[in-house]
């Protein structure tokens, strides 16, 4: 039988390299560093465009195309990040990755002087430089410039910064997740035997049906954990010593500024974000209720806080997966379902699991005359499908950003980059949901709201927990694996509540949490979700507003999210407008537990 189009199931890199082993890497590496070098050579020592707009938009125009053409790694960066995600065992593919990120390193520090100087333009003069018209295409590129330069260093002194990052912050990260990788433990199968499994697979078996199963699991987590503990103890309090320092140095007033300034955001707005769903976990505490009595348990164990609710057995091939999603973005819009068809079409996503692949999911997209890619690890289960419209709605993203913004001004900030995501995501959900029956319909809405509780109530909580992790570092100067445990837990039981156990061994969870190392991101889950579900509620009420969210995916960073999102009657200032986001949450909760009670669950 031959095979479909949506079968091939594996990236195509050859656009970027025809091997790991190809000749041509060697030669585009020296056309990246001769370009950057030319650009260097040419502005380095001069001053002209820093006083006149005219000459600045040639030197930008140069930049622009740098950026969109080459980068700081081409594309072999983009090539060998790629393969360590197909093949994360490879110590050939890692030395060659790493050789790569510090050429980046060094090409980075070389051109940094650009950027720097024009965010030093003296606040006086800068007005002159955003309202030149042929610097019109970069007005918001110069804005955030600006916006950094009270916290910019010397440029020997960024090179500084630039330089101890790996030795202060990522070494440190990579050891601890590293140590975490080689635990193996023996679990307790739902056959009743003993397996010896990989720390990444014992995670998965977390939410495993059988209890047996999931109750071994966690503590070979739980004893894992604690054997890592003095390890991620000594890794946590470097890294936030180091996150100290670079703040003081830049005198940044709180430890998440740099975060905000970073994703283009008001930290007004994330504050207003987090004390609206902070004033609301009441919401995710119900929910916990509920699920403990459908469960019927008084409470549920930390670990089992994930576990699937009801029968969600349906399998899925890709093809009918693919072939699912592509319908549903054809009824939103039909250069949605091209988009997708583009990529499964042409090898640019990778499909399956096998070993040495690293787990999850995501779309990744380098520079704008790069290929987007996206990678999977389908199984066949109906989070699959979810994971297929949650990840091309990223790819949409960025292919629209392609056809209308310059280098400079594509990208999304983290702050609305879930925003596309889980647009598309919700929309395939509520298809499936149409068609079930009143029990897989209880089983999907359980599921749904499963995943909003933990990307809006439980990203959150960890975002109040890293601000008072750095307050306490800083207060203290040291925090111990107890002090951060505690602080963990606190922090989890706020949103959790009563009914759910923060049972032994969960004070140390907070040690294979990767994003608390990244700093702050998690904000982004939240703000994505809540701001993709206004811009749902505008389309279902007029579906021509689908013009307005293309207009919105397009825009990439040419302007602030808060001014975007103005121009589409949205207001994430206020805090009000992430009240309403929260009462749709609510508004389902109560939904279920109607459904719930219908059935005679509760």
């Amino acid at each position: 039988m031959k095979k479909s189009k949506a079968e091939k199931a594996e990236w195509d890199l050859s656009s970027l390299l025809t091997g790991d082993n190809d000749p041509e890497a060697a030669k585009k590496r020296k056309r990246v560093e001769e370009e950057n070098r030319k650009f260097a050579n040419k502005w380095k020592n001069r001053a002209d465009y820093l006083e006149n707009p005219a000459i600045l938009k040639e030197a930008l125009d140069e930049y622009e195309k740098l950026n969109r053409f080459y980068g700081t790694s081409g594309d072999e960066g983009l090539y060998f990040y790629l393969r360590t995600q197909q093949d994360s065992a490879s110590p050939k593919l890692k030395a060659k990755f790493n050789d790569i990120q510090d050429f980046e390193i060094k090409l980075k520090n070389e051109i940094n002087f650009f950027e720097h100087g024009i965010a030093r333009i003296a606040s006086e003069n800068q007005e002159k430089f955003l309202s030149y018209g042929g610097l019109a295409p970069y007005r918001h590129f110069l804005e955030k410039l600006f916006a950094q330069a009270r916290y910019l260093l010397s440029d020997e002194e960024e090179k500084i910064l630039n330089l101890k990052h790996p030795t202060s912050h990522a070494n440190w990260v990579k050891m601890t997740s590293g140590f975490l990788a080689k635990e193996e433990r023996e679990i307790l199968t739902e056959k009743g035997k003993k397996e010896r499994k990989p720390f990444g697979e014992i995670m998965n078996l977390l939410d495993h049906k059988d209890k047996k199963t999931r109750d071994s699991a966690a503590a070979a987590i739980n004893d894992i954990l604690a054997k890592n503990a003095d390890v991620a103890e000594a890794e946590i309090n470097s890294i936030l010593a180091n996150k100290k320092i670079n703040d003081e140095l830049r005198k940044m007033p709180r430890p998440d500024l740099a975060r905000h300034i970073d994703d283009d955001v008001e930290s007004g707005t994330v504050d207003a974000l987090t004390e609206a769903v902070s004033e609301k976990f009441k919401i995710s505490k119900k929910y916990y209720d509920l699920k403990a009595k459908l469960m019927g348990v008084k409470k549920l164990e930390y670990h089992e806080r994930n576990v699937e609710y009801g029968k969600l057995d349906k399998r899925y091939s890709y093809e009918q997966a693919v072939g699912f999603v592509r319908e549903v973005f054809s009824q939103i819009d039909e250069k949605f379902s091209k988009i997708l068809d583009d990529f499964v079409n042409n090898g640019r996503v990778d499909v399956y699991p096998k070993k040495g692949k690293r787990s999850g999911a995501f779309c990744m997209t380098g520079l704008p005359s790069q290929p987007v890619y996206v990678f999977l690890n389908f199984s066949g289960d109906l989070k699959d499908v979810e994971t297929i419209a949650h990840e091309f709605g990223h790819a949409i993203n960025s292919e629209l950003q392609k056809e209308k913004q310059n280098s400079l001004n594509f990208g999304t900030p983290l702050s609305t980059a879930e925003v596309a995501s889980t647009f598309m995501e919700d929309f395939v959900l509520e298809e499936i949901t149409r068609n079930a029956d009143d029990e897989t319909r209880l089983a999907i809405m359980m599921a749904k709201l499963n995943g909003d509780i933990s990307t809006i109530f439980r990203q959150v909580a960890c975002y109040s927990f890293e601000k008072e992790l750095h307050n306490e570092f800083r207060r203290k100067g040291y925090l111990s694996k107890e002090d951060i445990g505690q602080l963990f837990q606190k922090h989890m039981k706020a949103y959790m509540g009563p009914f759910v156990t923060q049972s032994p061994g969960t004070e140390n969870w907070w040690i294979y949490w990767s994003h608390i190392r990244s700093f702050f991101y998690n904000y982004s889950y939240a703000s994505g979700l809540l701001i993709s579900k206004a811009m749902q509620n505008y389309y279902k009420k007029d579906s021509s507003f689908i013009g307005k969210v293309k207009d919105f995916l397009s825009a990439g960073c040419s302007d602030s999210p808060k001014n975007l999102f103005k121009n589409m009657g949205i207001n994430i200032s206020d805090k009000k407008f992430w009240e309403d986001g929260l009462a749709q949450v609510e508004s389902l909760l109560k939904e279920t537990q109607k459904l719930a009670k219908k059935l005679r669950k509760i």
